[in-house]
């Protein structure tokens, strides 16, 4: 005798209700734990980035002097490939690297100050966007000295392929002089 059941309403409430259910105690710890993660606990130094139409313009301001208010900022733009000399990278090389000391909590804010773009760091894993009028952080903590190239990850016009970012880590002792 073949089993009479055309409609098991019952049955797929359950199924339903049941893995919702289950999920709903994942989730809620889980929140808690992704904002914790995203959370940087007194950071260091702060590094600001600002996106331009084509360069990027960096600001520690950490270093403002007490009278003025003015902080430490620069912009850095790409070498053109006819400067370049033995050893620099073409379309990654800039004339003012971020100096930054490795073996230290960084908090870098990121914003724009035309049109949408990405400080795109692959070396250190993060890929932050910039937007106008929005303020968006991460966190850096840089374990060993060199050279870190990355670039804008967003289409941001026609010279988008044109403005690379270059960090030099080196030893908070070096960093300090």
């Amino acid at each position: 005798t073949p089993n009479r059941v055309q409609h098991g309403t019952r049955l797929e409430i359950i199924w339903t209700v049941t893995p919702a259910i289950i999920l709903m105690f994942v989730a809620v710890p889980s929140f808690a734990l992704l904002y914790s993660v995203d959370e940087i606990i007194d950071p260091e130094m702060t590094l600001k980035a600002v996106g331009h139409q084509w360069y990027w313009s960096y600001e520690f301001s950490d270093y403002a002097t007490l009278e003025g208010g003015e902080s430490l900022n620069y912009d850095s733009y790409m070498i053109p490939e006819e400067d370049l000399t033995g050893g620099n990278l073409r379309l990654l090389e800039v004339d003012n690297r971020v100096v930054l000391p490795v073996q230290t909590h960084i908090r870098v804010l990121i914003t724009s100050a035309d049109v949408l773009h990405s400080w795109a760091m692959p070396s250190f894993g993060v890929k932050v966007d910039a937007c106008p009028g929005r303020l968006n952080q991460t966190s850096v903590f840089i374990k060993r000295e060199g050279v870190y190239y990355g670039q804008c990850s967003e289409i941001c016009g026609v010279n988008h392929g044109f403005m690379p970012i270059a960090i030099q880590a080196c030893s908070l002792e070096e960093y300090t002089e």
